[in-house]
């Protein structure tokens, strides 16, 4: 675990080891953990630029306000979009790209626990989110993130270390499954996009994290499983839930440290400090080797176990990784009539 003392430590070094003007894209940031993180980014870098996307424009308002609170400096960019539908992310890219030649910073957390929704585009909702969207986000504002001097990060936030076998005959989960199977299935989907466009882009790093418990409104659906969850989370979400500043701080430590760079080092560099007699050593990867560029990390900032290092590989010799990207590009063509934004 790393202790809560070696975080702040590593976010208070933000401002005078990271440039200003750093450029972040929030995905999903009106609400949740990635509000929090913003929160944390807005706090200790120095005149960012911010674009953050989501539904809710009073959530929007109140959220700028707030970051204006923390820092003056910063250029906080609201963008409205329901993101559950591909063709609404192009659009979304599109317009930060009009605007922007470098970002520094991806960070993506839209999401839902509701098993039932339907987009448009003949995608389940909670999938189109968790996958399809974020990864056509990433590709979309890839060479811009390539450009970055400081950063080069993306992370996304879901079920990092909770992978699990998934049903190659069914990558959009039209047949219904348990909760937890749905998990390892979508975790498993997540990550092995990652180390693709990891082989595509080695300079930059990729994060999958699980916060652990959090308060978080991603149950607010009236189907089964979201009042389910919402009841259980009423019950004990108070004895487990860690703070939402902290979630906020360990997440921006994800998104800034060089603990989690790849290639040369970029970010704040783990030997600048040593609080409370601990340091802060470069993580290990998903294929087990520190500073390999695609990252595990848990609510406690650490990477994922053996076990899971072990069914990656596995996945990966077996060709699901490769047979996962060609299904992706063929629902991007289908929805798009392109891989990527043109």
């Amino acid at each position: 675990m790393v202790c809560y003392e070696t975080v702040q430590s590593s976010n208070s070094l933000i401002p005078s080891t990271l440039p200003p003007h750093l450029v972040a894209v929030f995905v999903g940031a009106t609400s949740d953990i990635g509000e929090y993180t913003l929160k944390a980014f807005a706090k200790h870098t120095k005149q960012p630029r911010v674009y953050f996307i989501g539904r809710s424009q009073e959530s929007a308002d109140r959220i700028t306000k707030e970051c204006l609170a923390l820092n003056p400096e910063g250029e906080f960019i609201f963008i409205k979009s329901d993101i559950s539908l591909i063709k609404n992310v192009d659009v979304v890219c599109q317009e930060i790209k009009a605007r922007e030649n470098v970002i520094d910073l991806l960070v993506l957390s839209q999401g839902t626990l509701s098993p039932n929704g339907i987009t448009s585009e003949n995608l389940r909702t909670a999938i189109a989110l968790t996958h399809y969207s974020r990864t056509r986000f990433t590709l979309n504002v890839l060479p811009l993130l390539r450009r970055s001097a400081a950063l080069r990060r993306v992370l996304t936030i879901f079920a990092g270390g909770k992978e699990g076998h998934p049903d190659t005959t069914d990558w959009p989960l039209w047949k219904m499954r348990k909760p937890f199977a749905v998990r390892g299935h979508v975790a498993s989907m997540v990550t092995l996009s990652l180390e693709h466009l990891a082989t595509e882009a080695p300079e930059v790093s990729f994060l999958h994290s699980f916060p652990g418990p959090v308060r978080s409104g991603i149950a607010r659906s009236n189907d089964v499983i979201s009042v389910f969850f919402r009841v259980l989370f009423g019950i004990i979400g108070t004895l487990v839930y860690m703070p939402d500043e902290e979630c906020g701080e360990r997440h921006l430590l994800m998104a800034t440290s060089a603990r989690f760079a790849a290639g040369h080092a970029a970010g704040v560099d783990v030997a600048a400090y040593v609080p409370l007699g601990e340091g802060l050593e470069v993580a290990e990867g998903t294929d087990g080797e520190k500073g390999s560029g695609v990252y595990i990390p848990d609510a406690q900032n650490e990477s994922a176990g053996p076990t899971v290092v072990a069914l990656l590989e596995w996945m990966k010799e077996e060709g699901l990784g490769a047979e996962l990207w060609e299904h992706t590009e063929g629902e991007f063509m289908r929805i798009c009539g392109s891989k990527v934004a043109v």
